[in-house]
């Protein structure tokens, strides 16, 4: 099967990126290394090739509406030019993916026009859940994963370096905020969002202007980063992964998720009930942040014990380039989930202690 390629494709080579397959693209690992690539992130800035996610603009009377009994999150909180973090559900509570809902305009007539973005992995799944279940409204969805080009900027530096190139005074960009306008003279979508734990910008825009951005930034001394870096500065800040730390089988409740979750807000929605039902009787399992006291990394599918005995089990895990520290998530027996709990780690047959510490595990001051 042929892999697909972004915009940013020959750059990377140019760089002499390590390059991956993932989700059916040809990706960046790493430029520099990860390391290196991690620590420009928090210090300054770095670039991300993000092109290869899924990109919808939905656009109807009652779009949002529509996407209402979909999510567990209240989609009317939603004014033009905010965005809303949430996840699509699946009749069990189970995430289908977690994903990011823009308003981008609403006339006078209560026709919306919204933007989607969603995991690169979960693409085709996700079209065809919406399309499936958008009902008989007269909404118009739009597939842009391969029209549009998608750049992240993220770091302490980010605005600063952004500033110069964009007509958006993205002082005025408030966090999970988007605008439209100009990037190098051509026009661009700008949101305030991310998934490093810094501060930055994804920036949507034609395949040829996000080309001499790329040059543009990179040449204005931001650092280009791959998916390595990516997955580290993630799993420090604590944000999950879809397909490790959540998925079908997982529901908001359980992975640390309540807080998107406004049952008193909404009316019905896929999979209410059980959440329903989860929040009354309480869940059996939670997602926990894990420090390991020596440097044994424990990675995904790893099992968490406790005197012995198996009680969950790792879906992220990493030394972490700014802690120094081994770190993980895991799933664990709910009356274990509390913080200063003392477990282990059953690493290649040893058991390595670890102990549940509070999330994120780094926090940008």
């Amino acid at each position: 099967m042929t892999q697909l390629q972004t915009p940013l494709f020959d750059r990377c080579l140019d760089l002499k990126a390590r390059m991956t397959e993932f989700a059916g693209w040809q990706m960046p690992v790493q430029f520099s290394g990860i390391k290196q690539e991690h620590q420009a992130v928090r210090q300054r800035a770095g670039l991300f090739d993000i092109s290869h996610m899924g990109k919808f603009e939905l656009r109807g009377k009652g779009a949002i509406a529509a996407l209402q009994a979909l999510v567990p999150s209240n989609l009317e909180r939603l004014t033009p030019g905010k965005a809303q973090y949430t996840v699509l559900l699946n009749p069990q509570g189970g995430i289908i993916d977690d994903l990011i809902i823009y308003l981008k305009e609403q006339d006078g007539a209560g026709v919306e026009t919204v933007a989607i973005i969603v995991n690169a992995a979960t693409t085709a799944k996700d079209k065809t859940w919406l399309l499936d279940h958008l009902g008989e409204a007269d909404i118009d969805l739009v597939d842009q994963s391969r029209d549009k080009a998608l750049l992240s900027i993220q770091g302490p530096a980010a605005t600063e370096m952004l500033q110069t190139i964009t007509t958006i005074n993205l002082t005025q960009v408030g966090r999970f905020c988007h605008q439209d306008g100009t990037v190098l003279d051509h026009p661009a979508w700008v949101a305030r969002t991310g998934y490093t734990g810094e501060d930055g910008f994804e920036i949507m825009t034609d395949p040829t202007t996000a080309v001499a951005l790329w040059d543009a930034l990179l040449a204005a001394g931001v650092a280009p980063c791959g998916l390595g870096a990516r997955d580290t500065l993630r799993l420090e800040a604590a944000m999950a992964l879809y397909g490790q730390d959540i998925d079908d089988t997982t529901t908001p409740l359980e992975a640390g998720l309540s807080w998107l979750v406004h049952l008193d807000e909404k009316g019905d929605f896929v999979g209410r009930s059980v959440l329903e039902a989860q929040k009354q009787t309480g869940v059996d399992r939670r997602l926990v942040g894990l420090t390991l006291s020596d440097r044994y990394i424990a990675r995904h599918g790893y099992p968490v014990v406790q005197d012995g005995e198996s009680v969950g089990t790792v879906t992220s895990g990493t030394l972490s380039p700014t802690l120094g520290t081994p770190i993980a998530l895991a799933y664990v027996a709910a009356p274990l989930a509390k913080v200063g709990q003392a477990l282990a780690v059953d690493i290649r047959g040893q058991q390595r202690p670890a102990t549940v510490v509070k999330r994120p595990f780094y926090k940008a001051q």
